[in-house]
């Protein structure tokens, strides 16, 4: 129920930064939300396989993290440069008060996203799941905590407070069940939106 609720927020929240994108922006604006259309359709494309409502596609799985890889780290912080919040950009000037705090979440995307793309090869998690024989270090929900505690404005990710923090290697999540491995790289998104992105409906 996690997984579904996360993943609706971030299609949602990533396809609205998809149309603004074709709303009139321009430069360094523009190519930021092409890169979140882009993660969003990633989202899109693997969320029916974690949900159960198709079958697992482990290739499916490291296409959406390679694309997730591609728009993080460097990558991503590099078109945020101070002061980039002209219309339609839904950045917040957090953005650059916490400039420390919205790199390391860059960075975590990252790391989760290579985690991701090793941990396809793990299959899904619970009954029906395709998992390894290699040791998996347990279920989604075990891993993931609780997630409202992710979302609210009182306890981050990179808060240090949760299991989730920036401690988690790439190397680690690897040996995750491939939807926990998501379930990660998802809520790694929804932290960064919730901190720095406006909510414009």
């Amino acid at each position: 129920m996690k997984l579904l609720i996360i993943t609706t927020c971030l299609v949602a929240g990533l396809s609205g930064a998809a149309v603004l994108a074709h709303s009139g922006a321009t430069g360094i604006v523009k190519e930021r939300m092409e890169g979140m259309k882009a993660m969003g359709n990633a989202v899109e494309a693997v969320t029916p396989m974690m949900r159960g409502e198709e079958a697992f596609d482990a290739e499916r799985l490291r296409e959406a993290a390679r694309t997730f890889a591609a728009h993080s780290g460097e990558e991503i912080t590099s078109r945020f440069p101070e002061g980039s919040t002209e219309a339609p950009s839904e950045a917040k000037d957090e953005i650059w008060e916490d400039w420390d705090r919205f790199a390391a979440l860059a960075e975590q995307l990252k790391i989760s996203a290579e985690g991701l793309e090793q941990a396809a090869g793990n299959g899904l998690s619970g009954a029906g799941g395709h998992m390894s024989g290699e040791s998996m270090m347990g279920d989604a929900g075990s891993m993931m905590g609780d997630t409202g505690s992710m979302m609210g404005g009182g306890s981050s990710m990179m808060g240090g407070s949760t299991a989730m923090g920036s401690g988690m290697s790439a190397e680690h999540i690897a040996q995750m069940p491939a939807d926990a491995a998501f379930e990660m790289t998802t809520q790694v998104c929804s932290t960064c939106h919730t901190r720095f992105r406006e909510d414009r409906d």
